[in-house]
Formats: C-alpha cells, sequence, structure tokens
C-alpha cells in the first residue's frame, strides 16, 4: 500500500540502519531507564515533519492516523501515537546536545558512502531569505516588552521600576491608553518610556547577572538606542527623546527575535527575518552545507559565511557564486585554498551612463603612473588613508579639450581616478569572466542552486516555522537532511550487506 521508492517506503525498511539506537546515547545519560519513545522514531518523524512542513499537532495526527506513516516509523495499527510536546522535547534535547545537527550528519555520512559524489569538484553558493515567525514591532512595543523583560528577569529590577517608571503600567499587557492618532500624544509617549528606560538602566543595582538577565538588559539598551534621538533643541524640548528620522544599520527587529534583521533582495522588497546560506553540487542538487543567519551585519555577509561553507571540503573545488560573493577577501583565501572561482565579479561603476570604467584606464602600479583612454598620463600618488588608496588627478586643461570628456566625466575640472588595493585582483576577475570557457561553464552550473533553494522554500517554507536563530538553525539543517535523504532516494539510494548503494531506477 505504500508507493515504492518513496521516503515512507525507504524508512519503513531502513530507519535503524539510518537512526540507530547508539546515535542518541548521549543525549539520554540517565541509568533510570530508557525513553518511552525510542529516539531514532522520533528522529523518523522529525524528517518526515520537516519535509511535510507540518506543525508539531499535524505530525502525530498523522503519526496516528496515517498507514505510511506508521510503516515508516515502525508503528502498529492501533499505536495511538505519542503527545505533540514529545517532539519538542526531543529538539531541544538536539539542541543541546554536543551534535545538534547529527540527523543532517547521519544523511551526509549516506551521501559520503554512497561516493555520489565522487570526483564532483563543483559548489554552488547561494542564500535565501527566511522570514521570520514573529511580528515587526514598532519603536513603542519594543520599549515597552524590553521593559517588561527587564522587571521579570533583573533581581530588584520590579523595585527599581515601581519607583522610577512612570510612563505605563507594565504589568498590564495591553498597549498603553493614548490616542494614537494624537501626534502630540505619541510624542510624550516616546519620550516618557525612553525616559523610564534610562531610569531603569541607570539605577538597577550591580550583580552578576544571569545568561537570561544580561539578555534583557542588553536587548533593554540596544532598544532605548537604535531608534531614539535628542529632540531638536529648537523646538522648546530641550532634553526630551524622540523617534529618530533614520533607520538604524542593523536594526533589530523585534525582541521576541533579537537576531532577526531588515533586509533587502531587491529595492521595492523589503522583508524581516534571516538568511539561509547554502553550498550545493550542481549537478546532483545535494546540499553540502547550510546555515541559517541574521539578515544583516558584515559577519552574516554572503562572501563571510562562504568560508565556513566550505569548511569541510577536501580538495580543489570550482566555487560558483553570483557577484554578492565578489569581495576581495573572499577571492584571495580561495584562491590561496586552490579552488577555481567562477565567481561573477561586481559591475563597475561609470560616472558617466555609457562611459568609460576604471578597466579603460592602463594602470602602471610600479611605475605610479595613470593613463586615461585619450592617452593622457598623470602621476598615481603614493597610498594614504585608512583604505591605502592611490589617487590620480588628470588637470582641467587635459580633460576641457578632450574629445573623450562627454563619456569619461562631468565634473567642471579633471577626472579625479582612485585606485584601490585589490583592484587589480578585481581586473582579473572582470577579465576572467569574458572568456567564453567560463561563461559557458558558469551558465551551466551556476543556476541549478536556484532549483535546490526552491525546494527549500517550497510548501510555505520561506516563511521560519520556529522563532529564533537557534531553533532555525535546527529546522534548516532537519529540513536539509530530508531534502537530501529525498534526492537519494530518487536516484535509487538502497542498503545491501551493509552498504549504502546507489541503483538507478530504469524510467
Amino acid at each position: 500500500m505504500i508507493p515504492a521508492g518513496s521516503v515512507f517506503a525507504f524508512l519503513a525498511e531502513h530507519r535503524d540502519v539510518l537512526f540507530p539506537e547508539a546515535m542518541f546515547v548521549d543525549m539520554y545519560p540517565s541509568s533510570d531507564g530508557r525513553p518511552s519513545v525510542p529516539p531514532g522514531e522520533l528522529a523518523c518523524v522529525v524528517v518526515l515533519q520537516v519535509l511535510h512542513s507540518l506543525s508539531d499537532v499535524e505530525t502525530v495526527q498523522h503519526v496516528r492516523c496515517d498507514l505510511r506513516w506508521k510503516a515508516a516509523c515502525g508503528l502498529g495499527l492501533n499505536d495511538p501515537a505519542f503527545d505533540p510536546s514529545l517532539l519538542a522535547y526531543f529538539r531541544r534535547r538536539l539542541s543541546r546536545s554536543r551534535r545538534p545537527d547529527r540527523i543532517f550528519d547521519a544523511v551526509r555520512e549516506v551521501v559520503a558512502a554512497t561516493g555520489v559524489l565522487k570526483n564532483k569538484h563543483r559548489r554552488a553558493l547561494d542564500s535565501a531569505v527566511l522570514e521570520d515567525a514573529v511580528a515587526t514591532q514598532d519603536t513603542v512595543i519594543q520599549l515597552i516588552a524590553a521593559i517588561r523583560r527587564v522587571i521579570r528577569e533583573v533581581p530588584g529590577a520590579g523595585t527599581v521600576a515601581a519607583a522610577c517608571c512612570r510612563a505605563h503600567d507594565y504589568a498590564d499587557p495591553g498597549k498603553p491608553r493614548i490616542a494614537w492618532s494624537d501626534e502630540q500624544a505619541r510624542t510624550l509617549l516616546v519620550d516618557a518610556l525612553v525616559t523610564d528606560a534610562l531610569q531603569l538602566l541607570g539605577h538597577l543595582p550591580e550583580q552578576n547577572l544571569g545568561p537570561a538577565a544580561a539578555d534583557a538588559v542588553g536587548i533593554l539598551t540596544l532598544v532605548a538606542g537604535q531608534d531614539i534621538e535628542p529632540a531638536d533643541d529648537s523646538d522648546g524640548t530641550d532634553g526630551r527623546w524622540r523617534i529618530a528620522r533614520r533607520t538604524a544599520y542593523d536594526r533589530m527587529v523585534s525582541t521576541v527575535a533579537p537576531e532577526a534583521r531588515h533586509v533587502h533582495k531587491t529595492r521595492s522588497h523589503q522583508q524581516d527575518g534571516f538568511k539561509a546560506h547554502l553550498a550545493v553540487e550542481p549537478e546532483t542538487g545535494l546540499i553540502t552545507a547550510i546555515s541559517l543567519r541574521p539578515a544583516a551585519g558584515p559577519e552574516h555577509h554572503e562572501a563571510a559565511v562562504a568560508l565556513d561553507l566550505l569548511e569541510e571540503e577536501h580538495g580543489p573545488r570550482d566555487v560558483l557564486a553570483d557577484s554578492a560573493y565578489s569581495t576581495t577577501v573572499l577571492r584571495e583565501k580561495l584562491t590561496a585554498a586552490g579552488h577555481r572561482l567562477l565567481i561573477k565579479p561586481a559591475a563597475l561603476k561609470k560616472a558617466v551612463t555609457g562611459g568609460f570604467t576604471l578597466d579603460d584606464f592602463h594602470i602602471d602600479s610600479a611605475a605610479g603612473s595613470v593613463t586615461c583612454p585619450a592617452g593622457h598620463t598623470t602621476d598615481l600618488l603614493p597610498p594614504g588613508g585608512k583604505h591605502q588608496q592611490r589617487k590620480a588627478w588628470f588637470t582641467a586643461k587635459q580633460c576641457t579639450i578632450c574629445p573623450l570628456k562627454p563619456r569619461c566625466t562631468t565634473a567642471k575640472g579633471g577626472r579625479v581616478f582612485t585606485w584601490r588595493p585589490h583592484h587589480n585582483l578585481q581586473a582579473d576577475a572582470r577579465r576572467q569572466a569574458t572568456d567564453p570557457a567560463w561563461q559557458a561553464d558558469y551558465r551551466r552550473w551556476r543556476p541549478p542552486v536556484e532549483r535546490t533553494i526552491a525546494w527549500l522554500v517550497a510548501h510555505g517554507n520561506r516563511h521560519l516555522a520556529c522563532r529564533g536563530s537557534i531553533k532555525g538553525e535546527r529546522w534548516i539543517h532537519h529540513r536539509a537532511a530530508a531534502l537530501n535523504l529525498r534526492r537519494l532516494i530518487n536516484l535509487g539510494l538502497d542498503h545491501h550487506n551493509g552498504t549504502w548503494t546507489l541503483t538507478p531506477t530504469t524510467p
């Protein structure tokens, strides 16, 4: 009754080999007895849950009523399954263990045992925005929530709040009772809430704080500063506070999920949440590495995460990626590691639309000179400044009479040429990208990563099923494990005589 070649049929036959009991021994160190539900059974349920994008309650309902799920998990026809809270309990034990991604690692070991990636030397890198599971909070809601959290988590904060905080009754779960359409009332409320926050932070008793209390204080400090600025002195409100007329870089969007951030994939499309970064073998579509990071911040940029995705690769690889990965630091490190780079270089900005770029100038950094497209030569000054840039000025006399000026610059004087230390490396990458063989490889092997991302976010998984980066990291690894397992089964995965093999099926 279960279709052959399905994930259900595979788990029904091979679940004990894929998720053996010894794999979870360290998660249950108590000598009082064994868990009532075997962890291998729960691992199968988690794989099926993330594969079909179900909640805990829906998952248990399927385990209880669906014959396919019962067979996959080794349950009897009349087995009543278990309480949905057991899934949360199991995931929490996984997260706190020494190997929180052991389900993903187990499938990755199967991938290695089959040899499906042998001689597959390409890795395509990309990222996808995943929206957080919480609502974006405005400044007022963030301030109130952060103050409440400090009162709840920090010893002695309740006494301080009772003496200093007057803007709102923080024991009241509702919003402040003001006329929200009245701009002056909103301004006064913001000022009062910021004053409460600063008073609370300034009068907390000196003490050693635990992790929860320290996080609460840190979040309140951040919220009280990221969206707030002193009110303009000219309006007679000296010493007051207002919502800033700008958006703070790396702004926290919710106190419930402090790691979530604003992100723009395009100028017109803004989202709040995280980015999933993944490395894919483009021929098979298998995910070799994956990670969930905040959507903003230099340490979470695509180029910064790329090295982590390739950390466990042995031997040189052809690394394919779009221009988001075209940073000097990443290029230098990947080249030093012996990889071949098929990373699309970032486009050069043109001073004049359709005009010349830096690549149209001849640069002799050793001789310290720059020659423009018209043949004028000027000196390249010694490096200076924080970024060790070198500048060259073409005189107004040279540029004014030059017939190519309309394609070069709109400046009334001469053009200013800026040379950066990484110019030669990026220029070489741009020249390499014009090679027809390079372009053919890029066009053939870079797009398949989009197919894997489509699998990742299908069935509503563009929205995270859980809150926060820790739970999200576990979820995305489980999702990747389930997708890899399904892909292997489609490629003919089987187990014979203790060995994982791929036996392609005849169409």
